[in-house]
């Protein structure tokens, strides 16, 4: 900081004491001490303040240029979900029109399956034919007819004389 050598505080030191006196030199020297440390103290401050200015200086342009970076991202990625979502309306509205020109083919295999009857018709017809309509056997016309003439199988015999073993 300052340029003073040994000789130069050798000669300030003899002339203080020489001004001052002997009695009250170290009462100086104690008080110029703490006007010494008070300066540094205050010049350690005022450059952590400095340093601390600098640093939120550099932080507030990190800052700044994360929040671009995020504005860019967010604004890309609305993009995206924007266009997904109009591809997904764009393939809904597709199978909506296949399923539009699947149903006329079901409906008529519908008709030709329960004989032109609609399925709310099945519905409403009364429990007893539904019944009749369950109780009787398909026949296909293509199996042959094997077993149609073999009598019930009887029961088999119980036996009541046996002991029973416990």
């Amino acid at each position: 900081m300052f340029e003073i050598s040994f000789g130069e505080i050798l000669l300030i030191g003899v002339v203080a004491l020489v001004v001052l006196g002997p009695e009250r030199l170290p009462t100086v020297a104690r008080t110029l001490g703490a006007l010494v440390g008070r300066a540094q103290r205050f010049v350690a401050t005022v450059k952590a303040d400095i340093q601390q200015q600098a640093n939120l200086t550099g932080l507030n342009e990190l800052r700044q240029d994360i929040e671009d970076a995020a504005q860019s991202f967010k604004g890309q990625l609305d993009s995206e979900v924007r266009g997904v979502r109009e591809a997904m309306e764009q393939n809904g509205a597709e199978l909506r029109a296949l399923a539009d020109e699947a149903r006329a083919p079901v409906e008529e295999a519908a008709n030709v399956i329960h004989g032109g009857l609609q399925p709310d018709l099945l519905d409403s017809l009364p429990v007893e034919a539904a019944a009749h309509a369950e109780a009787a056997p398909v026949k296909d016309e293509n199996q042959l007819e094997l077993f149609d003439d073999l009598p019930p199988a009887a029961p088999a015999p119980q036996p009541a004389d046996t002991p029973s073993l416990r």
